[in-house]
């Protein structure tokens, strides 16, 4: 054989060898896609919640989801860094203590837009400026709003839970009133609207806010058949300040209950 012939099949067996390998890599390369970190994160969050909050969540894209979600939290980020998120997790299993005090409680007076049943109610700055802005819409399509109860000191919801104890016995107690500590009433962005009782639902303040307090930021916060989830009978009456973002957010990706999404950010701010 001739040498030189020999030498440069040799030459060209270990180009072809180069060629290939290369070829290996790139395909390689595109057969395996870079995952989004935020869409592995999202899969761990969604995983770990319960069978029902994911029931409620309807399929589509995680990208879309996540960037609705950065909406939120951005908006979240915007609140004051010294007071706890508008989105706090508070419920039987999640507390805030017996210290916990809202940051300049804003008292609630007698005005024009709304009504109060009392004089010592007060809301957080923002959760009062969306009641005023609501109440003037409202006042726009007829309806007064009328708000019952504002925030609750630790100590005066241990009395209230006492007082319900003594009334109807622990258990039904358990379904309608919270003990200290874990009453969405203390954030100071909770407020019970016209009256205590599930037929508000069926009255015109009632299906007004059914209708619009969402747009205003307001969260119904113990829906019709959620018990098993929030912890709390039906509250018709029960709205909580969580800011229009959210509202919408929820809206969208949660089926509209308030519960699955706080769960929800909660879980993702404190995802690795």
């Amino acid at each position: 054989m001739n040498k030189a012939v020999a030498q440069g099949s040799k030459d060209n067996v270990s180009k072809n060898e180069d060629v290939q390998v290369q070829q290996k890599n790139e395909v390689a390369e595109v057969s395996v896609p870079q995952v989004n970190p935020e869409v592995e994160k999202l899969g761990r969050v969604l995983s770990s919640m319960s069978n029902r909050a994911k029931q409620a969540i309807p399929n589509g894209s995680p990208e879309e989801f996540l960037a609705d979600l950065h909406k939120v939290l951005d908006v979240d980020k915007k609140t004051r860094s010294d007071d706890l998120s508008l989105l706090y997790l508070i419920d039987k299993k999640h507390n805030v203590g017996e210290n916990y005090v809202p940051k300049d409680l804003q008292g609630l007076v007698k005005n024009d837009l709304y009504t109060i049943s009392r004089n010592n109610l007060s809301l957080r700055p923002e959760a009062e400026a969306s009641l005023r802005e609501m109440s003037a819409a409202a006042l726009k399509d007829g309806v007064r709003i009328h708000v019952l109860s504002t925030y609750r000191s630790y100590s005066y919801q241990k009395s209230l839970f006492q007082h319900w104890v003594e009334v109807d016995g622990l258990k039904e107690a358990e379904r309608e009133s919270a003990r200290e500590g874990t009453s969405q009433h203390q954030l100071g962005t909770a407020v019970d609207y016209g009256e205590l009782s599930n037929d508000f639902a069926n009255k015109p303040m009632g299906k007004w806010l059914y209708a619009h307090a969402a747009e205003y930021g307001w969260s119904l916060s113990f829906p019709q058949g959620y018990e098993d989830v929030t912890g709390f009978r039906w509250e018709s009456w029960h709205f909580r300040y969580i800011g229009k973002e959210a509202c919408a957010f929820q809206k969208k990706w949660f089926s509209d209950i308030q519960q699955f999404m706080i769960e929800f950010v909660d879980a993702w701010k404190n995802a690795e």
